[in-house]
């Protein structure tokens, strides 16, 4: 007992120094690296303007710092395995063989990391984004080499690991726009719709809070359709990247006043009642009861 004391004292006089050392410069290195690309960002998002590139440089600091803080630990543990008098090159070598065997059980690990790395190279997804992916769609909150994370508007939270993005829907890259199909009835005039809603998207424009978020008039696209019981009116708003929801929203609202100060009907579904016919082309009766308010509430009929 009093041998193992005396070889843990020794361990500790002589290894234990430089142990807590490399901890401590681990931690060091590991606030330093997260904090000095906190900082470049800021300075970058500084200096530019434009929120394409601000939402860029948060999506590679994040990557940056995921890379770097994983590079810090790997080289702090092949540090303390040293000092605790592990050889390393036997080691790297049996790690080497069970990588191997461990590669055809983290395929999808694998994937994962390289489908990230290409989609983070490629600018496809950045921090704020609204993208859709693997049948999900909300704003990107987090993403790194090995999964994207997305918030709906319900508020929950997708974790997509990157090998099962495929396709990838990006709703506000550069700039976005606000599309609609806008029903009237079969009676209106055309040219009035159009002109109504020229006039309620040139009054959203001129709007304080609205007039940074559009960014060009209103492109009405003309006739899209003849529904069932309405004429359908395809427009679109350029906007500004993930300003469509709101934007639309707005102006549905002001067109919604419009169209009722000028009496104009937005359609509702009709329904034809159709009795058939007998094969003496006869159609039975239909049989109708109309009941008066103040009659109906005493039971009477009319």
């Amino acid at each position: 007992m009093a041998d193992i004391w005396q070889n843990a004292v020794n361990w500790l006089s002589e290894r234990g120094l430089s142990v807590a050392i490399i901890t401590l410069l681990t931690i060091i290195s590991l606030i330093m690296t997260r904090v000095i690309m906190n900082h470049m960002i800021s300075v970058y998002k500084g200096r530019h303007d434009d929120r394409e590139l601000h939402k860029r440089a948060e999506t590679l600091g994040a990557m940056c710092k995921y890379i770097l803080g994983i590079s810090i630990l790997f080289m702090a543990a092949m540090l303390l395995l040293d000092q605790f008098g592990i050889k390393l090159g036997p080691l790297l070598a049996a790690a080497g063989v069970i990588g191997i065997a461990v590669g055809f059980g983290a395929q999808h690990l694998v994937q994962d990391v390289t489908n990230g790395f290409f989609i983070m190279l490629d600018d496809e997804i950045r921090v704020g984004d609204v993208v859709e992916v693997a049948g999900k769609w909300g704003t990107v909150e987090r993403v790194n080499l090995r999964q994207t994370v997305l918030r709906n508007i319900d508020g929950n939270v997708h974790f997509i690991p990157n090998s099962q993005i495929g396709v990838v829907t990006n709703m506000s890259k550069v700039y976005s726009y606000c599309l609609m199909h806008i029903g009237v009835a079969y009676r209106e005039d055309l040219d009035e719709i159009f002109e109504v809603m020229e006039l309620v998207a040139e009054k959203l424009r001129k709007d304080e809070q609205f007039s940074k978020l559009i960014l060009e008039p209103i492109d009405i696209m003309g006739l899209d359709d003849f529904g069932d019981s309405a004429l359908v009116v395809k427009a679109r708003i350029k906007v500004q990247p993930s300003r469509q929801f709101k934007v639309k929203r707005e102006f549905f609202r002001r067109l919604k006043a419009a169209f009722d100060e000028r009496n104009i009907e937005i359609p509702f579904p009709h329904r034809t009642v159709y009795m058939g016919q007998d094969k003496a082309g006869k159609a039975p009766s239909l049989h109708v009861s109309v009941k008066d308010k103040s009659e109906s509430e005493s039971g009477c009929e009319s």
